[in-house]
């Protein structure tokens, strides 16, 4: 039987880290990638390569505004929240 919310509650005390630790992981993902855009003669690998790529820098700059108003909390106590 799973617990409900109110048994579970919100523990933001660790989130800033998991959010750099993704940070890090997709950085090192998209440079991978480009390394093998550079290395790959397949023209299909390259575009969804790119593809892949183009979405990770999406999701970098959500991750960074996500981790500064983490931080932002974190600084205030987790008080604010909404």
């Amino acid at each position: 039987m799973k617990k409900s919310p109110k048994s579970n509650p919100d523990d933001r005390r660790d989130n800033v880290d998991k959010i750099q630790f993704k940070i890090n992981k997709t950085i090192q993902n998209y440079e991978l990638a480009e390394e093998m855009i550079a290395k790959t003669d397949d023209e299909k690998t390259k575009e969804e390569l790119k593809e892949k790529n183009k979405r990770r820098l999406e999701s970098l700059k959500s991750m960074r505004h996500e981790i500064r108003d983490e931080a932002i909390a974190k600084e205030k106590g987790y008080k604010d929240r909404k």
